[in-house]
């Protein structure tokens, strides 16, 4: 079973990029995140409404990082504090050494390879640091910038749910991508 303790916060870096701790300060751009039409068009969620639930997500997510059940960070462009996207290991399966990996990234930075950068250290850590065996990542099927992300990673489809949850009056189909420890 996994012992997660994320104290002190672990902050990553990449080449082009530091991912850091989510703060209150970080509400106007966590609130564009979680509100624009752009970056919500793959996820089946309703849009935030105001900057206060931009600030009960973040206390959410590091309520969660207290507790050791989930992990998020912020995308920050190395010498910037602000705050170009999320980035999180969360649904984590203690028993089961698995956790699903979570995006998001604002539209201006996108086809940039950030995300794809910010991917590979995160699964770094989740290898070798948290000692997961095995991460998943849950995919709306159209989105293909997200696919490719995780394919590069090299992720493979390991289901396709349709129709499976109900969301605006519809149901949609969902794949469900996943990626095993490369260590032994």
């Amino acid at each position: 079973m996994l012992q997660l303790n994320f104290t002190p916060f672990p902050v990553l870096t990449t080449e082009r990029l530091m991912l850091r701790k989510l703060t209150v300060d970080d509400a106007p751009e966590m609130f564009f995140l979680r509100a624009d039409p752009e970056v919500l068009k793959f996820i089946d969620r309703e849009p935030a409404k105001s900057v206060v639930e931009a600030i009960e997500f973040i206390n959410m997510v590091n309520k969660i990082l207290e507790t050791n059940e989930g992990i998020t960070w912020a995308i920050v462009q190395k010498g910037s504090p602000k705050i170009i996207g999320n980035i999180c290991f969360w649904n984590v399966q203690k028993d089961n050494c698995r956790a699903e990996l979570g995006y998001v990234l604002h539209p201006d930075w996108q086809g940039m390879g950030i995300m794809t950068e910010a991917v590979q250290s995160v699964l770094k850590y989740g290898f070798s640091v948290m000692k997961l065996h095995s991460i998943e990542a849950h995919v709306h099927p159209a989105n293909c910038s997200s696919v490719r992300v995780l394919e590069r990673n090299g992720f493979v489809r390991e289901a396709y749910f349709r129709e499976n949850y109900y969301f605006r009056g519809q149901f949609l189909d969902s794949a469900v991508y996943s990626l095993l420890s490369p260590l032994p």
